[in-house]
């Protein structure tokens, strides 16, 4: 049976989170449905990021096994004539029978975006977290490469949560200021649950002077999730892009990459 990877966008608002939940609505589950819908029989989708309540993704990468008559490609336009208005897929290309969209990912970049000016947004609400004070961002570039490189990132994790390795390559990690915005984006091999937003919320402390990056390195070296900062807010971070090895990427063997 043919495998197709789909890169897919989403509002994450309505739901909660990329994984199927047995009481709640997931972006899985609706894009399930709607491949079912077109191919008429059951079909499970895997993933490249599960990401959380209320976290949005711009491309989101993941796979299927299905019957489809027609090019790939033309699985778009029929995949978002069933899907919500929320969910949409943006590409879709036939990948070898063994590829798989979380363990063949080779680097993931999440971006998180930060509304800075005094008053909220009514447009913006849902897609960056407001901060109504100046932020220093050379404090906060100053602590995130503290960041950067392997490190074991316990102390920017979800407590409780359970990991066969807390250790993580962080690979690039930005601030950039946009107009109004701050967009901060990370790029590693693998993340723990809620890091970004554990690693924004340690940056934000910086930014606002209640941190400094020396501070912020000691709590890294801590590896206690007790002394990691909160998280930032799930709605301003979005899972930006996934990468892959090319090889698993090329139609017919090769050309270019697709994804």
């Amino acid at each position: 049976m043919p495998r197709l990877a789909v890169v897919l966008e989403y509002d994450g608002t309505a739901y909660a989170g990329w994984q199927r939940q047995p009481r709640a609505p997931s972006v899985q589950a609706a894009v399930e449905a709607a491949l079912g819908r077109l191919v008429r029989a059951d079909v499970r989708v895997v993933g490249a990021g599960r990401t959380d309540a209320g976290v949005h993704a711009l491309g989101q990468v993941a796979h299927a096994d299905l019957v489809w008559p027609h090019a790939p490609a033309k699985v778009c336009d029929a995949l978002n004539a069933l899907l919500p208005a929320d969910i949409r897929a943006r590409q879709a290309v036939e990948v070898p029978a063994d590829f798989h969209a979380r363990r063949d990912a080779r680097l993931r970049v999440y971006r998180y975006a930060l509304l800075v000016r005094p008053r909220p947004s009514a447009l913006l609400a849902r897609y960056a977290h407001h901060v109504p004070g100046p932020l220093d961002l050379e404090r906060m570039r100053a602590g995130a490469a503290r960041l950067l490189g392997v490190h074991d990132f316990a102390a920017f994790r979800a407590a409780g949560t359970r990991t066969a390795t807390t250790r993580c390559h962080v690979r690039a990690l930005a601030v950039e200021p946009r107009g109004a915005l701050v967009v901060v984006t990370v790029a590693a091999d693998r993340f723990l649950r809620q890091m970004v937003r554990r690693v924004v919320g340690g940056l934000l402390r910086l930014g606002r002077g209640a941190l400094g990056p020396d501070e912020l390195a000691a709590v890294l070296a801590s590896r206690d999730p007790a002394q990691g900062p909160p998280p930032a807010p799930a709605h301003g971070l979005y899972l930006a892009r996934v990468l892959y090895p090319p090889a698993r990427l090329r139609e017919g063997g090769g050309g270019e990459p697709v994804l």
